[in-house]
């Protein structure tokens, strides 16, 4: 089974859901014809809009041709994403790991993989697992592992309202999982 990362159902229908979003902000007691919200639901369409909408994205592969068999890892790759409960923003930092076999990867496509993958309405559990498990089926490391860290503005502005939290979630394929002194360098060094 190949882990789809598409995000595009349909292109956006911008006149319905500047709209839609009219009548949410009117539906919420907001006037939408005072000076500083005239234009708020063309605004926020747009945000939206750009909030999910990832890049292009191809993962570049090129031969081992070294034979590197150690951990290839990149930290702190920055990212954000919107809940898909209540559609409020996720972010965080990934923190994304391989064991090569015949192929690496150029760096620069595990952050791009994980904008990526943020870029849609999204849980950070299967945020994590999508990481992990496409690098697997494209890359076919020996291992993979992907540590992810957020806060939630679903649980920080609203619900909980407990600023400061951080979910962490992790996704430990292969050697990753299975090879302890492995695990701990990932989840330990450079921290």
């Amino acid at each position: 089974m190949t882990t789809d990362l598409s995000t595009v159902t349909a292109p956006p229908d911008l006149e319905s859901a500047r709209d839609a979003a009219t009548q949410l902000l009117k539906a919420l007691g907001v006037d939408v014809d005072a000076p500083g919200t005239a234009n708020t639901p063309t605004r926020m369409v747009a945000a939206y809009v750009e909030l999910l909408s990832p890049r292009t994205f191809t993962l570049t592969t090129f031969p081992n041709d070294a034979a590197y068999d150690r951990l290839v890892t990149v930290r702190a790759i920055p990212f954000h994403s919107l809940c898909e409960h209540h559609m409020l923003p996720f972010r965080g930092t990934a923190d994304v790991a391989y064991q090569p076999t015949d192929k690496i990867v150029g760096l620069s496509k595990l952050a791009r993989l994980v904008e990526h993958t943020a870029r849609r309405p999204q849980v950070q559990e299967r945020l994590t697992q999508q990481i992990a498990t496409y690098l697997g089926e494209h890359l076919a490391p020996a291992g993979v592992g992907v540590l992810v860290r957020a806060e939630h503005l679903c649980m920080t502005l609203r619900g909980a309202q407990a600023p400061g939290t951080e979910t962490i979630t992790t996704a430990l394929l292969g050697t990753l999982r299975s090879d302890t002194v492995l695990r701990d360098e990932f989840l330990h060094s450079g921290r």
